[in-house]
């Protein structure tokens, strides 16, 4: 299955974007919207489909506090995201986890990786967790159509999704500027590009939480050339440092 992905910083885009993809021919469950459960309330006044009056959301309109509702009859589920909170999946991921109708509960964080993990690159999960963090929505459509897929980048760029190298650098540059990600700055420019690339090496799901040694298999056979240079293994034990940080601020799931 092939994959397009759309970021979205403003919640009012992706609520458009996904009426306009769900008006493609595309299977309901080959969309997924994925957005801050505290976000949502912002799009409330935002028609979803053709004819369709402000604040007359269906399904998630039911779900979030009457606020709005993207996906009439599709799957809703609840997830956890360390750092963010509670996230609202709609459409395939809600239905993969066996998570529908209404939110009634939280999945714990590991089911939105594992949802992440499906049909998407490993290396970019990072930045649809950050977006989610940083407030912003995304949308995955799958298909095997790439006419589909052509049609579907086109209509979320139309509607503001930013491309993914934008969002990479966005991220990059907002962890170096912060103390979140406790960057070690390297004292020449020509170093930074392997500590980056030693930093988002720790981040893909098969090596978080791994110390250097562990993964050290793993990082041979994807980055031979450079795995063993100093500023890639100070990128990836930075990582390692800033993603358990995150996980100590992951909220508890609470059986409903």
């Amino acid at each position: 299955m092939k994959t397009v992905v759309g970021i979205f910083s403003s919640q009012a885009d992706a609520a458009r974007a996904y009426g306009d993809l769900r008006s493609l021919n595309l299977h309901r469950d080959d969309i997924i919207l994925l957005s801050p459960e505290a976000s949502l309330q912002q799009i409330d006044a935002v028609p979803t489909e053709d004819g369709e009056q402000p604040g007359m959301g269906k399904a998630l309109g039911g779900v979030v506090g009457g606020a709005m509702g993207l996906a009439a009859g599709a799957a809703v589920a609840s997830l956890l995201l360390p750092g963010v909170g509670a996230v609202i999946a709609i459409g395939l991921g809600a239905g993969t986890l066996g998570l529908g109708g209404a939110v009634a509960g939280a999945a714990s964080g590991g089911a939105l990786e594992e949802l992440l993990t499906r049909g998407l690159p490993k290396d970019e999960i990072y930045l649809y967790e950050d977006a989610l963090r940083q407030g912003r929505t995304v949308i995955v459509v799958t298909s095997e159509d790439d006419d589909l897929l052509t049609q579907s980048r086109q209509l979320m760029e139309h509607n503001g999704a930013e491309s993914l190298d934008a969002a990479r650098e966005k991220w990059w540059i907002g962890l170096r500027d912060t103390d979140a990600a406790d960057y070690d700055a390297p004292q020449e420019a020509r170093n930074e590009p392997l500590y980056r690339s030693g930093f988002q090496a720790a981040l893909e799901p098969d090596l978080r939480g791994k110390p250097l040694q562990d993964g050290r298999s793993i990082l041979k056979e994807r980055f031979p050339l450079i795995y063993q240079e100093e500023w890639f293994q100070r990128g990836y034990a930075g990582a390692q440092e800033y993603y358990s940080n995150l996980r100590k601020k992951e909220p508890i799931a609470v059986a409903m």
